[in-house]
């Protein structure tokens, strides 16, 4: 029998009422597993109606209540890794050591959540003029939406509520259609936190429930991750209604190898760091630039490396890597690989023939390496999302330094080198939001916030981090005059001397 998703709304599983599903597949089987209720502009009203409902009271319950609600999901989460882990895998396909992975990512700013009372502390300056004091508080903003994709269907969901709710707003999120279950999870764990109903909201859907979401007039904030043109769409349609909004969009992160390089340790980062979770992360290095001499050296070890990762279905304990998403996705993927060579790049490694004995049927893709890709080639300009690594050439860092700075993306990058006048240079020379040196994939802790440049990021917020808290809430300054109690009037009498 085909399992159904409906919506959480209310504190509560709420029926699809629009009729209209969308399928969830087994990316390792290619079986449709699960059918997902879409929402219409009316379902997504009641959620935006139940959330308002529910900040009138939320958005005055004391800090200490609050984060005791978030210590308990913190608890309730960590010891139910494996089965969010499990609802990842099933629906997205990466293997079960990168669900968990993400989980423990997503614990992160649920744990920052926890000690939001530091963050909120306002500031306040005494006697700025006789009897003057100005002081400046955050306060929250109401119902806020968040918008997430299928490559990290719990986490990024995570970068965006904990802190949100701390702060004293209520919640929507419309998480990716093609991977639900883990958010009706997240869901049903504030519940049994003690969250009160209608604090955090989930409906599904697709175009249609996105757009409401963004043209909604109670709706006061929106937060989304996911393609640039979408990003771009989302950013424009949301403040074109007077909404605050952080739209992280796509992303092609590259990692300049120098020289003087450990190139062992290059290939391994290049290796993990591309190809890891099918390179379906934003954060993927998908274009490595070898400058000098070491090009060829340098792809080598990353062709011995890459051809022996496990491939398999992400509940096999001993696959490195899954599937892809969809199908669709796949054949899209693959496309970049079937005419690289056309384009002038060296195939290297051409993964797109790979399956899966038994599985036939499933999504699947294998590694592919090309070298010496021109930047004019697709495979380079676009964001791929799959497990495929460009190498380009430069002749001298400041090649290549001009190389990645020209790229319309400004997410991550790296730099592998022993020398630390040059990785120097390099964090103040590139442009770029999250910088690695000797670091792969530069995803800030939950302290920090995560965002980039360019086209990758639109709005004026980063995600978490201060950044997070200050999205989510606004500032108020309120400027106190207080009489002198001894200047009371007549027949009132405060114990104060009156000559003074």
């Amino acid at each position: 029998m085909t399992k159904i998703v409906h919506h959480w709304i209310g504190g509560k599983a709420a029926e699809g009422a629009s009729g209209t599903y969308g399928p969830v597949t087994d990316p390792a089987t290619g079986e449709v597993t699960t059918k997902v209720a879409f929402a219409t502009a009316a379902e997504v009203d009641a959620a935006v109606a139940v959330a308002k409902d529910a900040f009138a009271s939320w958005g005055q319950t004391s800090l200490a209540r609050r984060t005791e609600i978030l210590f308990r999901f913190r608890a309730l989460l960590d010891a139910n890794r494996d089965a969010v882990a499990e609802l990842i895998t099933a629906e997205h396909g990466k293997v079960h050591s990168d669900a968990l992975g993400e989980v423990a990512r997503g614990l992160e700013i649920v744990e920052l959540a926890c000690g939001i009372t530091v963050q909120l502390k306002g500031e306040l300056s005494t006697q700025v003029a006789s009897r003057v004091d100005v002081a400046s508080i955050r306060q929250p903003l109401g119902v806020v939406a968040g918008i997430t994709p299928f490559n990290f269907p719990a986490m990024v969901p995570m970068w965006m509520f904990p802190l949100a709710i701390a702060c004293g707003n209520t919640f929507v999120l419309k998480p990716s259609e093609k991977d639900p279950s883990a958010a009706m999870k997240l869901a049903e764990l504030l519940a049994e936190a003690g969250l009160p109903d209608g604090v955090f909201n989930v409906v599904h859907g697709d175009k249609a429930a996105v757009d409401r979401l963004l043209e909604h007039p109670d709706v006061k904030a929106v937060s989304f991750v996911g393609s640039t043109p979408i990003a771009r769409h989302i950013h424009a349609t949301a403040s074109a209604h007077g909404k605050r909004v952080q739209a992280l969009g796509g992303a092609k992160n590259h990692m300049l190898v120098l020289p003087d390089a450990d190139l062992d340790a290059a290939a391994d980062a290049a290796v993990s760091a591309a190809y890891g979770s099918a390179g379906e992360r934003c954060m993927a290095v998908s274009a490595v630039v070898a400058v000098g001499a070491i090009g060829d050296t340098l792809v080598e070890k990353i062709r011995e490396r890459a051809e022996k990762i496990r491939i398999g279905p992400g509940v096999d304990p001993a696959s490195e890597m899954g599937p892809l998403i969809t199908r669709v996705h796949r054949d899209k993927v693959a496309s970049y690989v079937t005419g690289a060579a056309a384009e002038g790049a060296e195939v290297v490694l051409d993964g797109t023939g790979f399956t899966v004995d038994g599985f036939e049927n499933g999504h699947w893709i294998g590694i592919s390496l090309l070298d010496k890709v021109p930047v004019t080639a697709k495979a380079y300009q676009d964001e791929i999302f799959g497990p495929v690594l460009c190498v380009l050439r430069a002749d001298t860092y400041d090649e290549g330094v001009a190389l990645i700075n020209a790229s319309p993306f400004g997410n991550g990058t790296a730099i592998f080198t022993r020398d630390g006048g040059a990785a120097r240079r390099f964090q103040l020379e590139i442009e770029a939001g999250m910088v690695g040196v000797n670091v792969p994939i530069p995803v800030p802790v939950g302290y920090h916030s995560f965002g980039g440049w360019k086209d990758s990021l639109f709005g004026d917020h980063h995600i978490y981090g201060n950044d997070g808290t200050h999205f989510y809430t606004r500032g108020k300054v309120v400027t106190t005059r207080w009489p002198d109690p001894a200047d009371a009037p007549s027949g009132v009498d405060l114990g104060f001397p009156r000559n003074h």
